[in-house]
């Protein structure tokens, strides 16, 4: 079901797509969707749960406290998280994205847009408490506002500017992303 949504979501856009639609394409029924995820505002936040995943079996998120863990090279570490960049990016920007859009017109939309940016502030926090409780950030930088920087150089919108908009590489934005996050916080 999630992969057929996707795919219609982001091909005819949020407005465009029924949840009709989607069961007739996923081959399950209306009735299926709303039990499992709601409608489509749970559908979307479904789809975008599993684009922050990535791939392979253990969870992109669990992947990157097992790094944090192991790992006490700051440099190292958002390096490793510049990998993940690599796999998440692609599969959830797109979505965010969606739910930015969609947000302009739907209030169901609009309070799941705050949802997602609310969770991966606190994401960046739990991040950034990494280098910020190691003495890796530089002077001055505190918590949040480590946490700040973060949670903007991996925002959905760089994603678009640098990637869809200029053409760039997936690597290339993933590397600047990098670079910039070293360069401002450590």
């Amino acid at each position: 079901m999630q992969h057929a949504a996707r795919e219609m979501f982001l091909s005819r856009g949020y407005a465009a797509t029924t949840i009709a639609a989607v069961a007739a394409k996923a081959g399950v029924s209306t009735e299926t969707i709303y039990k499992s995820f709601g409608g489509k505002p749970g559908l979307v936040r479904a789809i975008a749960d599993q684009a922050l995943g990535g791939a392979g079996p253990v969870h992109a998120e669990v992947r990157s406290d097992r790094l944090q863990v192991a790992e006490r090279d700051p440099r190292k570490i958002i390096h490793g998280w510049g990998k993940l960049m690599l796999e998440v990016s692609p599969r959830v920007s797109p979505i965010l994205l969606l739910v930015r859009t969609a947000a302009a017109t739907d209030p169901e939309m609009r309070d799941l847009a705050k949802t997602i940016s609310e969770e991966r502030l606190r994401r960046m926090t739990h991040n950034a408490r990494t280098l910020v409780d190691a003495g890796h950030a530089r002077k001055g930088i505190t918590l949040e506002h480590a946490a700040e920087l973060m949670w903007t150089y991996t925002a959905p919108d760089l994603y678009e500017l640098l990637v869809l908009d200029r053409g760039w590489t997936v690597e290339r934005y993933a590397q600047f992303v990098v670079e910039a996050l070293i360069a401002a916080l450590l």
